[in-house]
Formats: C-alpha cells, sequence, structure tokens
C-alpha cells in the first residue's frame, strides 16, 4: 500500500535535518533580481503559443487579528477600508496579465490564499471574481478545481453560500489546535462549534473537497492534548489533512517573538506527537500521501498517487501541476514553464508599481537543463516514493548513475540505513524512509549546500 509508513525512531533522529519543503525546485531561496517584467511577459507569450491551461493563485493579504505562529506574508489591520485600494491595483494587475494569454487558455485550478481571503466583504469578493471572469476563461461548469482559505472566526453560512455561488467548490480550514490554552498562547481563539458550523455549511452547499490545517509543536501542546484535537478533527471527517510542525523562528519572523519558548514542547514530545497523530489518522482510514498531508482513499489526491500522476508545487500536492501557474497580489509566485518569479513582498511597493501601471515583478528565477532534470527527479520522489532511472534517461538523454555518480555514496548509505532500496534501475523510498523523503531530495539538491539550512524547517 502506498500509505504504509513505517516508524523508526532511529531513522528519524539520523535524517530530521533542515531542509526544503520542495513546492519547487530550484526554491524560492534561489530567486534573484535579474529576473524581471520582459521575462514574465516572454514566459506568458510561450504560453499563450502553446495554449496551456491554467492555474490562478491570488494573494489577499489582510488579516483582523495576528496569529503568533504565523510566517505567511501578510498585513494586520482592523480598518476594512484598506481592502479596497488593494483590489484596485490586484485588478490592474489582472488585466495586465490576462492581456498576454488567450482566452482560450482555460482556468483548471483557482486558489484564494491569505492573509485571510474572507477578510474582503461580500461585494468586494463578487468584484473580485467578476474581474476574474472578465479576464481569464474561468469553468461554469463546476469541474474546476476552485479553493479558498477560510478562518472560520471570519465566515459564516452567508459567506459560504457567496463562495458557492461564485465558483468556489473546495475550502481549507485554518484549524491548528482545539485547546484554548494552546489557543490563547498563539492568540487564536477558536471554538470546535465555529469551525464545525463552517464545514456544515459547506456539506450543505456541496462544496466538492473540505481539509483541514493542524501544527504540531506549539507552545503549551503536549502528546496527551493534541491527541485529543486529532480525535476531533477526525470526527469532522474533513476529505484531506495537512498536519505542519511548527518552526520557532523568531529572528526571521516578527510575530513569532511573542511566543515564549519556554512553552514549546520537546523534539521528544514533537515527535510522540506526530507518530500518534498518523496512527490515529491511519487507523480511521487516511492515506499518507506524504510531506505532511494525508486523504481520504476516494481522494482526488490519493487517486492520482495510485496512478503516479501526482504532481507538486507552490500550491502543495496537486493534480494540476501541468497547468501554468499565474500568481496575482503582494508576494504571489508564479510559475511558468521554466520561469519563476515573485511579485514584491512589500504592500506598499506592490501599490506603486501598478499605480505606474507597472508589474510588481521583484525576482525569480529561469530554469536551466540541470535545474530541469533534478526537478523532474525530486517531484518524482516526492509525489509517488520511487523513480525509475530510465524515464529521467529518457526525458533528459542522460545515463543516470553517470550523471549522479558523485551522489551514489549518499545514496548507498540511506540503502543501508533502510531508508531507501537502491538498485541498477530505480530507487524506492522504503515505509520506514517515507516521513523523510524531504532528506532523500536534499541529496539531488545541488544548490543546498551553498546556501546551507537555516532558512529552511527540520523535516519533522
Amino acid at each position: 500500500m502506498l500509505d504504509a509508513i513505517r516508524w523508526d525512531t532511529d531513522l528519524i533522529r539520523r535524517y530530521d535535518l533542515a531542509g526544503p519543503r520542495y513546492t519547487s525546485y530550484p526554491t524560492a531561496v534561489q530567486f534573484n533580481s535579474q529576473v524581471g517584467t520582459f521575462d514574465l511577459f516572454h514566459a506568458l507569450r510561450d504560453s499563450r503559443k502553446a495554449q496551456r491551461p491554467l492555474s490562478l493563485y491570488v494573494h489577499v493579504p489582510f488579516c483582523a487579528n495576528i496569529c503568533y505562529y504565523c510566517a505567511c506574508n501578510k498585513v494586520i489591520t482592523k480598518d476594512r477600508g484598506r481592502a479596497q485600494p488593494y483590489l484596485q491595483r490586484l485588478e490592474q494587475e489582472i488585466q495586465l496579465i490576462a492581456c498576454h494569454l488567450d482566452p482560450k487558455q482555460k482556468v483548471e485550478q483557482l486558489h484564494f490564499g491569505g492573509g485571510t481571503p474572507t477578510f474582503l466583504s461580500h461585494d468586494e469578493l463578487r468584484q473580485l471574481m467578476a474581474h476574474l471572469r472578465k479576464h481569464f476563461n474561468l469553468l461554469n461548469d463546476d469541474s474546476g478545481d476552485y479553493g479558498i482559505e477560510i478562518d472560520p472566526r471570519e465566515a459564516d453560512w452567508s459567506t459560504m453560500g457567496l463562495l458557492r455561488e461564485l465558483g468556489f467548490n473546495r475550502v481549507s480550514i485554518g484549524l491548528q489546535d482545539l485547546d484554548p490554552a494552546v489557543q490563547r498562547a498563539v492568540n487564536r481563539l477558536q471554538s470546535l462549534e465555529e469551525t464545525r458550523a463552517v464545514i456544515d455549511a459547506a456539506r450543505t452547499l456541496q462544496f466538492r473537497s473540505i481539509n483541514i490545517d493542524l501544527i504540531y509543536g506549539l507552545p503549551k501542546q503536549t502528546p496527551e492534548n493534541f491527541a485529543r484535537t486529532v480525535e476531533e478533527v477526525i470526527q469532522l471527517q474533513p476529505d484531506r489533512l495537512s498536519v505542519f510542525n511548527y518552526a520557532h523562528l523568531p529572528e526571521r519572523f516578527m510575530p513569532q517573538r511573542r511566543i515564549n519558548s519556554n512553552e514549546l514542547p520537546t523534539p521528544a514530545q514533537k515527535l510522540e506527537m506526530l507518530q500518534r497523530t498518523i496512527e490515529q489518522l491511519i487507523s480511521a482510514g487516511y492515506r499518507y500521501i506524504g510531506m505532511d498531508h494525508f486523504a481520504l482513499p476516494d481522494d482526488e489526491l490519493a487517486i492520482a498517487q495510485e496512478e503516479s500522476t501526482l504532481q507538486r508545487n507552490f500550491q502543495g500536492y496537486t493534480t494540476h501541476g501541468h497547468c501554468d501557474l499565474i500568481g496575482l497580489g503582494v508576494s504571489a509566485i508564479s510559475q511558468i514553464g521554466d520561469l519563476y518569479c515573485q511579485n514584491t513582498s512589500d504592500l506598499h511597493q506592490y501599490q506603486n508599481a501598478l499605480a505606474a501601471s507597472q508589474l510588481a515583478t521583484s525576482r525569480g528565477l529561469s530554469c536551466n537543463a540541470d535545474d530541469r532534470l533534478r526537478r523532474a527527479v525530486i517531484q518524482q520522489l516526492i509525489c509517488t516514493f520511487s523513480l525509475e532511472f530510465s524515464d529521467i534517461e529518457q526525458a533528459f538523454n542522460i545515463d543516470f548513475q553517470g550523471y549522479f555518480g558523485e551522489l551514489w555514496p549518499q545514496l548507498q548509505d540511506m540503502a543501508k540505513d533502510g531508508l531507501i532500496e537502491l538498485d541498477r534501475d530505480r530507487i524506492t523510498i522504503l515505509p520506514a524512509g517515507r516521513l523523510l523523503v524531504r532528506s532523500v531530495c536534499m541529496v539531488f539538491d545541488a544548490y543546498l549546500e551553498q546556501h546551507g539550512r537555516q532558512r529552511f524547517s527540520r523535516v519533522i
């Protein structure tokens, strides 16, 4: 079974290193300021010529309240009026990008992230979706994957009804933890009743998929109280679950400085939390997709993994990796063919650039031949837990063992440790290694040691 996991504490301790999550390769750490608007326009032209389908990501940065653990790009404000000038600039960006694409290019996937997308009023959400429909070929038959991140404290039945009416059919709900002491320690008070109300609304309104986000490693968490949260969440029966490891990096993320580090669980407690969570979810019928993600067996991600069609991009695991990803809004990242580019993360710079009728592209990367090869290797490992050398050799006209000869001793060591099975034709990540798939991918990362690992979270 693809979801078989074997917990091996010794192996975890040995390979639980800091490293990327590989939503892209090369990772965003490699982005540089040499990539600009001209490169983006060139990539958009290629996308138009190839008639590739599209995935749109729209970033809404505003939150009414700060969550101390959060590492997202956000603006904390109680002033709802700040959304309107941002929307004006966002609509300009939509128009500027869309005129370089073909109206026939279908938008198979749409995702609103943040921040808190439902910080926007109902009228503002209508306005934004109408503008997207005017300039992009959004599907009207509910066949696309159109998702939005929901904070249950910022949504009710009428909000959910509006979202369904606007074409959204997937919701991702931030929950993190249900224990009131943990919630107070991270400044996110959110009741089970609030969360259940949003989920009940989503089911009644026939949203196709419900995802819940949890975080382990937060202050005041214990293996016992987190297990209770997981049990309550299982009762809610989400289609997917994301169970993230909290990375405490107060030197990089200012809100985390409000967390009392003395209240954080020990590494041993975090390991116990993860082990218990995996046992609870597998016992409840969820499948381990990889990289903190679980899904019910009939979910599209689980089916795609079975069929070896699962992919990964900046939105995480996806069945739409074949689409060109267009990022809209402050800090948003696009992946168009072999070009990655990112908008400025500064709200004022973003708005000022568009006020001058210029795109806000600030950095990016154009993949070379080696990047494309390693990206394919990492993608295959992280999505299917296996790699057939012949697939890579045919696609890139190389001899796999010859090309990666210097890495062979590391792979052999991993094989001796029981992390992987290595033979002349393939790499297979074994059940004991599946939780550590990032560590296997890191072997193929040509940039990792160049920039060090201090910028990344640990694997477990």
